[in-house]
């Protein structure tokens, strides 16, 4: 990164920032609502009957009205009592955002790692990782018992600040400098890790994000990201 960041300017719905001088060697993105069109929670919460009370709850979470572990702890406890089944069918029915796909085979042509990080759940997110060839994938997990869903989530909660870690230790796992890392998001629980990457990129994001984030996408095509670099 250079050390006087140019002002931004919009270009094709892609407001740049500061610039990656050197090629990113390991970019970082959230899931819903950025590699993929939906937000898994709701999803899942369709077939409890309690999507729209979900997705009140989330949308106040991403715009940082609420503290994101509590709001999931919320939420989550919506859906107990869900069959398991759901997570296949939730997989099933997830859409990739417009260009995610060649983004990720064009980073991977220039030696550059990619993962997620996501606030939804490593029963959908892993899968979806796999396929579509992730390298690092960082999900929450839901319990189950006897094959439903209890409404609880397991071990540690994939917040603002288990994503800057996963940012940080995924690096140094690969031996990318800071400077050389990218994160992209839409919520206020991206802040962080857009704040501690070389590059933090807002996609298509709220507007507590897109004032807060070096460099902006305002279109709905991940591939856009690469004119930043």
């Amino acid at each position: 990164m250079h050390e006087e960041q140019p002002s931004p300017r919009t270009t094709g719905g892609v407001t740049k920032g500061a610039l990656v001088s050197e090629g990113p060697g390991l970019l970082v993105m959230d899931v819903d609502s950025t590699l993929i069109e939906q937000e898994v929670i709701e999803l899942i919460a369709e077939r409890a009957g309690t999507r729209e009370q979900v997705a009140k709850v989330t949308a106040r979470a991403m715009r940082g009205e609420l503290d994101f572990a509590s709001s999931l702890r919320e939420r989550v406890a919506t859906l107990r009592g869900v069959d398991e089944s759901v997570f296949q069918e939730v997989l099933d029915e997830v859409v990739p955002t417009r260009g995610a796909q060649a983004l990720i085979d064009a980073l991977h042509a220039r030696a550059c790692a990619v993962g997620v990080v996501s606030g939804g759940f490593e029963e959908v997110v892993v899968p979806l990782a796999q396929r579509m060839r992730i390298d690092h994938v960082a999900a929450n997990c839901l319990e189950v018992v006897d094959g439903k869903l209890t409404g609880r989530v397991l071990g540690r909660i994939v917040d603002r600040e288990e994503k800057v870690r996963c940012l940080r230790a995924w690096a140094a796992e690969r031996q990318v400098p800071m400077e050389r890392t990218v994160a992209v998001g839409d919520g206020a629980n991206d802040l962080g890790m857009i704040a501690a990457a070389g590059l933090g990129v807002a996609f298509c994001a709220k507007p507590v994000v897109r004032e807060q984030a070096p460099a902006s996408v305002n279109v709905r095509d991940l591939c856009a990201v690469l004119e930043l670099f």
